[in-house]
């Protein structure tokens, strides 16, 4: 079974930073993105940074320019580096991975969040 495990949220203060990170485990036959989302307190579930298989990446606009998404295939491990956090950047954030298994079954695997806290 693929595991992804994050970690690294925190409080922090407007303009700090933080770094999370999605542990990956287990067994997928091919990944086609790996992903972090987020979701406030009442409000949708949003999809922050991707990255695909082939190195592209894509950013939601409130997010662009402050945040970097990354992979170390080594490590088995998907970073966000988030800079000049504000306050409505908290939020529980989410490592995700879409991929297909041998027989092309598509499958979508959540880690279960970390919390950033960014306080003004």
């Amino acid at each position: 079974q693929v595991q992804l495990v994050e970690s690294g949220g925190g409080l922090v203060q407007a303009g700090g930073s933080l770094r999370l990170s999605c542990a990956v485990s287990g067994y997928i036959f091919s990944i086609n993105t790996m992903g972090w989302y987020r979701q406030a307190p009442g409000k949708q579930r949003e999809l922050v940074a991707t990255i695909a298989s082939g190195g592209s990446t894509n950013y939601a606009d409130s997010v662009k320019g402050r945040f970097t998404i990354s992979r170390d295939n080594v490590k088995n491990t998907v970073y966000l580096q988030m800079n000049s956090l504000k306050p409505e950047d908290t939020a529980v954030y989410y490592c995700n991975l879409r991929g297909r298994t041998w027989t092309h079954m598509e499958v979508d695997y959540w880690g279960q969040g970390t919390q950033v806290t960014v306080s003004s």
